[in-house]
């Protein structure tokens, strides 16, 4: 079950994609799973958006405030379950829209099956 934790000060006006920024190495899935996308930022001038594959997930929407940067809670309050393919990628984008500079949470866990 591979994970990727993610916390990252943003950039007044800023875009990550954080699982390309990191090169993690399953964001292009190796067979069929099931993948969770827990996200929280300390502010809520963050959307988000989530592709797998070809497919748009997640439309850009906002990221939940009221996180501690760099604090992972035992169940963060926002989870999203999608479904993947071999060779899909995952792709998770973020973009500050306020100015600031928040720092975002991000936690994805990819169970193969």
């Amino acid at each position: 079950m591979p994970q990727f934790t993610y916390s990252k000060a943003m950039t007044a006006n800023g875009t990550l994609t954080p699982l390309q920024e990191k090169a993690w190495t399953y964001r292009r899935l190796p067979a069929r799973a099931h993948i969770q996308v827990f996200l929280q930022a300390t502010t809520t001038s963050v959307v988000a958006s989530v592709t797998i594959g070809s497919d748009l997930q997640r439309q850009e929407t906002p990221v939940n405030g009221g996180a501690t940067a760099g604090v992972f809670p035992t169940a963060l309050p926002i989870m999203e379950t999608y479904m993947g393919d071999a060779g899909d990628e995952i792709s998770v984008s973020l973009r500050e829209t306020a100015g600031g500079t928040p720092t975002v949470n991000l936690l994805v866990i990819v169970t193969f099956f």
